[in-house]
Order: structure tokens, then C-alpha cells, then sequence
């Protein structure tokens, strides 16, 4: 298995949680377009059922590219601001529902949590 699998707490709902496993790492180009700098973050995925666990394993290296993708074309600023952040946790997040439901028919992610977000380089 490529990721951890944790079922939700709440009794009413039937979430889950699939970490990305390992890290996502990438990098981004600095202001001069010469350094680059290097982003490491650890991705949890919140389903919206648990039932949607094997078709996330299934499709977890195209949500792994699409992640990298997304923050590798993010400027220094944004990434290294805490709004920049969010605002790329949100792009992500509407980015790989509007994926999944055009791979599956149902968006399936509910939220997505990046626990740890390190920043190297990109001066």
C-alpha cells in the first residue's frame, strides 16, 4: 500500500483520510529564474467515504503529478508566504476534484490537509 489509511472518528460520517506517501518534493524557480528552490510537503487527502479508498490508491500517481505540478509552478512569494499557502492548497483541491470527477464521475475529496510544508532554496 502507497499510502496510510485512517478512518474518521465521527460515528454519523464515513470519512477517511489517504496520506501521500512518500512526501511530495519538488521544486520552484526563484525570482531570476536562475536558483531554484525546493518544496517538501506532506499531503493527506480527505475522503468524502471510505469506499473511495481504492480508487484513490488507483489514481495516486496522477494526484501525485498533479500536486507537483501545481506547486512547481508556483512563484517564491506564494509559496513562501502562509496565505500563499492556502491559496495553493485551495487550487489543489478544486484542481484534484475537478480530476476525479472527470476520472470517476464523483469529485470523492473532501478536503485536503498538508501537514508539514518545508521550504528550501529560491533566494
Amino acid at each position: 500500500m502507497l499510502g496510510q489509511v485512517m478512518p474518521s472518528a465521527h460515528a454519523q460520517s464515513n470519512f477517511a483520510y489517504y496520506g501521500l506517501e512518500p512526501d511530495i518534493v519538488t521544486n520552484f524557480l526563484g525570482p531570476n529564474a536562475v536558483k531554484l528552490g525546493f518544496v517538501r510537503a506532506t499531503v493527506e487527502l480527505m475522503l468524502e467515504d471510505a469506499d473511495y479508498i481504492e480508487a484513490i490508491e488507483h489514481h495516486s500517481p496522477l494526484l501525485r503529478a498533479t500536486i507537483i505540478e501545481i506547486i512547481g509552478r508556483q512563484p517564491k512569494d506564494k509559496v513562501k508566504s502562509l496565505t500563499g499557502r492556502e491559496d495553493i492548497r485551495r487550487v489543489t483541491l478544486e484542481t484534484l476534484r475537478t480530476l476525479m470527477e472527470k476520472e470517476t464521475g464523483k469529485p470523492m475529496i473532501k478536503d485536503i490537509l498538508i501537514t508539514k510544508f518545508i521550504v528550501q532554496g529560491g533566494q
